[in-house]
């Protein structure tokens, strides 16, 4: 499945949807999940007092180099996730991730 089907060119940046394992053994971006048509992220820290939605956060920024911010889901594995810059570069980086 291609990284268009998972992320969106917003204005200002790329809304990306995922789907989140939390207390994960180690955390990055593992692929696309073909079913749900979202980008499959694990994060070592707990779904507790917002932490996993930290390091979701975290990690998009540190993978694209651009700020990020979770629209929607906080409270919920399904989440949209906003990052902030350069749609052509935070999709270039985006597609690294999952080929």
């Amino acid at each position: 499945m291609p990284i268009e089907d998972v992320i969106r060119i917003k204005g200002s940046g790329v809304e990306a949807d995922v789907l989140v394992s939390p207390g994960s053994s180690r955390h990055g971006i593992e692929g696309i999940d073909g079913w749900r048509k979202r980008l499959t992220v694990k994060v070592t820290a707990p779904p507790l007092d917002g932490k996993a939605n930290a390091e979701v956060e975290e990690l998009f920024s540190e993978v694209t180099g651009a700020p990020s911010s979770i629209l929607s889901g906080h409270t919920s594995r399904q989440k949209t996730v906003f990052i902030k810059g350069d749609p052509v570069m935070i999709v270039s980086k985006l597609r690294g991730q999952v080929e």
